[in-house]
């Protein structure tokens, strides 16, 4: 097993009071949506991302497919934000997710991530993903988080 975690997790030089969270290997399903923002406020944690053009459908807004995957990411990063998970084995259990509006590429997205309660396996999570000033909800969501096991 490979000790090199396998995320950068550090203090964002452009945006004070946030840390960037991005994947090291540029190949891998998670580098098409990070570099992420991340700032703990409390049991929030809120995720940003900047859409592109390939997040988009043919209308021009999000495609749900992207903003799943991003909902999903945030998970794990406002998990690791918390200090409850480091990078690797963890797994979502569950996602729910229903879609409020619609999405542009040109401004960034962020997930608003709540942690509801943890147990000694599950990280039990919800949130809304929202744009521009934070008053446009994009989608709602839940979602469960099973822990890596120490091995």
């Amino acid at each position: 097993m490979n000790a090199t975690p396998p995320f950068r997790y550090q203090h964002s030089p452009d945006h004070p009071g946030w840390m960037t969270w991005e994947l090291k290997d540029p190949t891998r399903f998670n580098s098409l949506f990070g570099p992420f923002l991340i700032k703990v406020e409390g049991k929030r944690a809120r995720v940003r991302m900047q859409p592109a053009h390939v997040h988009t459908n043919l209308s021009g807004r999000i495609h749900g497919g992207a903003l799943l995957g991003f909902i999903d990411i945030a998970l794990f990063a406002a998990s690791r934000g918390f200090g409850l998970i480091e990078a690797g084995t963890a797994v979502t259990l569950d996602l729910s997710t229903q879609f409020i509006g619609a999405g542009s590429a040109e401004t960034p997205l962020e997930a608003q991530v709540d942690l509801l309660k943890e147990t000694g396996r599950l990280l039990f999570l919800r949130g809304l993903v929202v744009q521009g000033d934070g008053d446009e909800p994009i989608a709602a969501f839940a979602g469960t988080i099973r822990k890596p096991t120490t091995r």
